[in-house]
């Protein structure tokens, strides 16, 4: 059984969590509509992009931060944006300095497209910040022996995704993502291109630690009834994986005896 198969929660580093659904704030309508979206999700720990964050000087009613309880969310800045490791350290760095957590999504993406992440950028940053004392946890694709390597630095969890960002396309990595879930010794967090709660119970199904998910729910016309939607199914594939559920099987197996009639 993987490593937190007999624990109720989440945990990451040194932090515990009830809640296996994390939130990106980015998209939504207004930060007011987000904050009830992320309340109805019952999340505990959010994403911020430092570009988004607007550190520096703004009017306060346009400041992300403002609408971010931090008594009720640990807020992890990330590095979307970033070309580069050394883009990525830097943005991780502004962050603490400007009063953020000392843990960073880190998100390296080069090209504007795909959005696909750098894995060599992506390892160089993470060797860099885990020795300045981050939590890290490294945006990923779904390669099973990346997620070995970020963990063999220290990671604090590994985010390979599910399909590109924004895409809605579900667990395409499926094959992959059951490699790095059986191999992990730390958490496994799908993220990127979770369109549905269908594709949220999956991953968890599958064994995956944690989701999170952004665009979905801040373009849905109901950004709070879809987060509610989240929570539930992510609730229901952790509970379906740690049931023993049969697997699938090769050929029909009959659910009543043949061996008689009445």
């Amino acid at each position: 059984m993987r490593h937190q198969d007999d624990q109720e929660h989440l945990h990451i580093a040194d932090r515990e969590f009830s809640s296996r659904l994390l939130i990106g704030t980015g998209k939504f309508g207004s930060h007011a509509l987000m904050a009830k979206a992320l309340e109805a999700s019952g999340t505990q720990l959010v994403t911020v992009a430092l570009r988004r964050a607007e550190i520096g000087e703004v009017r306060p009613e346009e400041h992300i931060l403002r609408y971010l309880d931090r008594d009720r969310y640990l807020i992890v800045p990330n590095t979307s944006g970033a070309a580069n490791a050394e883009e990525a350290v830097r943005l991780a760095r502004l962050g603490v300095a400007a009063g953020m957590a000392r843990w960073v999504k880190l998100e390296i993406h080069p090209e504007s497209r795909y959005l696909l992440p750098d894995p060599v950028e992506t390892l160089l940053a993470a060797e860099v910040l885990v020795r300045e004392g981050f939590v890290v946890l490294a945006y990923m694709n779904a390669d099973p022996v990346l997620a070995k390597r970020l963990e063999e630095v220290g990671v604090g969890a590994v985010m390979p995704l599910g399909s590109p960002i924004g895409s809605m396309r579900g667990l395409e990595t499926r094959s992959q993502l059951e490699i790095i879930v059986e191999q992990a010794g730390i958490p496994v967090i799908v993220d990127a291109g979770l369109g549905a709660p269908s594709h949220a119970a999956a991953a968890m199904e599958l064994g995956a630690d944690a989701v999170l998910v952004n665009t979905a729910i801040a373009v849905a016309d109901d950004p709070c009834a879809l987060a509610r939607a989240f929570r539930m199914a992510v609730d229901a594939g952790r509970i379906a994986y740690r049931s023993g559920r049969m697997q699938r099987q090769p050929q029909a197996v009959p659910t009543s005896p043949l061996t008689a009639f009445l």
